[in-house]
């Protein structure tokens, strides 16, 4: 993950704010908490990990009355050990609670239940099995991402889904080791997988990825492939061009004014006497190079000529 960028002060739209949350996770996480609305799924939702809001003004668009989204992040605060001190300062050095505020409130009229702590300190913030969808991406070590995911497997409710972001990139071997350790031996099932997350689930994940295999199978911009693994089916998607079909998303209450139709240059005036300039009159303009060549070759042919007959005659004459 690169280094923390600035945000704008105030986003036009959910992708002017800075973050790592790509079109395709946006297209499956409203497609998972669609689902969950489609079959009276009731519950809260949780993000460990929110850096400048991106991914929880989402989740906080698919809020129901009666639910809540919590979000914990250090923001700012000091990290708990050396090893995620140094995390801190490198990736999220700029990363402060008053920007993320800022950041949800200009799609929301309320701000989630906000913990500025350590993501081992929300099991005894939210209440077990209290959950519905869990996005867990908050420190890339693996003693922090093992807990996060225990506490993910607590606080969800029965066929609750949990993401765990980063799963396979390069500089987080961390959280592959703790999301494939939880596969294997602490029973988190893999529903599908995207370039950055895996989406599982410690329910019966077949019924979900039969809905969202359907659900995918009728768009020309996501791939979807199945493969197995230790008994595991995997569903892979892969967004097929850059700009995918966006799902609903909520709308900035600081959009971003339309651009306005390039003015057309005005007719020149007329001149004076002589009536109005035609519009597609144009102003000669000079001859070019191989244009002042032709027109001196022409000036000077009809002479070359009349020199040539003349030595021709001459030398007939003298022949003769």
């Amino acid at each position: 993950m690169a280094t923390a960028q600035e945000t704008h002060k105030y986003p036009g739209e959910l992708n002017d704010v800075p973050g790592w949350f790509w079109p395709l996770d946006q297209v499956l996480f409203s497609w998972f908490l669609e689902r969950q609305e489609s079959l009276d799924t009731r519950g809260d939702l949780l993000e460990l990990g929110a850096y400048l809001g991106k991914s929880a003004i989402l989740l906080g668009h698919r809020l129901r009355a009666g639910e809540t989204l919590t979000v914990c992040d250090l923001f700012g605060a000091e990290p708990p050990d050396a090893a995620n001190r140094a995390e801190a300062a490198k990736s999220y050095s700029s990363l402060t609670r008053q920007a993320f505020e800022r950041n949800y409130l200009s799609f929301h009229d309320t701000l989630p239940t906000i913990v500025q702590a350590p993501s081992s300190a929300i099991v005894d913030e939210v209440a077990p099995g209290s959950c519905r969808f869990v996005h867990i991406d908050a420190s890339h070590l693996y003693e922090h991402v093992e807990g996060d995911i225990g506490a993910a497997r607590d606080l969800l409710g029965p066929d609750g889904i949990v993401v765990l972001d980063d799963f396979r990139s390069e500089h987080t071997p961390g959280v592959a080791v703790a999301a494939w350790e939880a596969v294997l031996n602490r029973g988190l099932r893999p529903i599908c997988l995207s370039s950055q997350k895996l989406y599982g689930t410690w329910g019966d994940p077949e019924p979900v990825q039969e809905a969202l295999m359907a659900a995918l199978r009728g768009r020309d911009d996501i791939a979807v492939t199945v493969e197995r693994a230790a008994g595991h089916r995997l569903v892979r998607t892969r967004a097929r061009i850059k700009r995918l079909s966006p799902p609903p998303l909520p709308v900035s209450r600081y959009p971003a004014p339309a651009a306005e139709p390039e003015a057309r240059p005005a007719d020149p005036a007329p001149v004076p006497g002589q009536g109005a300039q035609s519009r597609t009159a144009r102003t000669p303009r000079p001859p070019r190079p191989r244009d002042r060549t032709r027109r001196l070759a022409l000036d000077l042919l009809p002479p070359l000529v009349t020199r040539a007959v003349r030595r021709y005659r001459a030398a007939r004459r003298a022949g003769a």
